[in-house]
């Protein structure tokens, strides 16, 4: 793996906490989701036109990670309803890496140096603690923040080995991300209406938020196209831990912004993440 893409991939880590603290920012999930949608949407067709198609062999990825993303994008934003900001992130992020490890070295047939599979697991088991910190603080409330948090870090692996695959088959990777965000931004705006309780007021709640969803989405879109660029060039273990050290972040961010606790155990566990890092780099 090399030092560029690396640094692209931590880069785009930066970036998706920066849009998950907007999405959590945002009181009304629906519309949240449709204003990143719309962004999407907006982007995508214009990668589109400019990079054109992708490979056939390549299109039943980029629809089934679209139906995937959809849910996803639903699941992350009704899991920041529920928990908090610094435990449902780090709970679904974790998840999500241990997943995408065991399905990559195992039927995907990617091999890690002895090295690299400590790194993926010391990310890995640093971030699932960040999310035990929480535990035993509002207890109903915790419960089920975990439940979507949960189902979310396995919306995210299933998405991100799809598009793993996917990438590697579409000829163009910016033609494969270019399509597959036009896509989602067909969907998800049109399930959201479908899920809105008052569906003739949805427009105008959807209005109120437009200016930091629309901002979410397109830094979503910038940090998830890295990422998928990424996968077209590195092992798809190493890509998922790496991207998900935005959890480092996030937890600056739900103490500043969300006033949420960043205890000494937090701050240990952070270093330790970092440790495994740089072990997968070595690796």
């Amino acid at each position: 793996m090399t030092l560029t893409v690396t640094a692209a991939v931590l880069l785009a880590a930066v970036l998706h906490s920066v849009w998950n603290a907007i999405a959590k920012a945002i009181p009304d999930r629906l519309a949240s989701s449709t204003m990143i949608a719309l962004a999407y949407l907006a982007s995508g067709v214009v990668g589109a036109a400019i990079f054109g198609i992708p490979l056939q062999e390549s299109w039943p990825y980029v629809l089934a990670s679209a139906g995937l993303q959809t849910c996803y994008l639903i699941l992350l934003t009704t899991s920041y309803k529920h928990g908090d900001f610094s435990q449902v992130y780090p709970l679904a992020r974790g998840l999500a890496v241990l997943l995408v490890t065991a399905v990559a070295t195992t039927f995907l047939a990617e091999k890690l140096s002895l090295w690299q599979l400590a790194g993926v697991a010391v990310v890995a088991g640093s971030l699932l603690s960040l999310a035990l910190t929480r535990a035993g603080q509002g207890a109903a409330r915790n419960r089920k923040g975990t439940l979507f948090a949960v189902l979310t870090g396995a919306a995210i692996a299933a998405y991100s080995l799809v598009d793993g695959v996917g990438v590697r088959m579409s000829g163009q990777p910016i033609a494969y991300i270019s399509w597959l965000f036009l896509i989602q931004g067909l969907l998800i705006p049109v399930v959201c209406w479908r899920m809105a309780s008052d569906r003739r007021q949805f427009p105008r709640r959807v209005a109120r938020y437009w200016r930091p969803g629309f901002i979410g989405g397109l830094v979503s879109m910038l940090a998830y196209g890295i990422v998928v660029w990424a996968q077209s060039l590195a092992p798809l273990a190493l890509v998922s831990a790496l991207r998900e050290t935005s959890v480092l972040l996030a937890g600056i961010i739900g103490a500043v912004f969300f006033k949420e606790r960043f205890s000494r155990l937090r701050l240990t566990l952070t270093a330790v993440a970092v440790a495994g890092i740089a072990a997968i780099q070595l690796g």
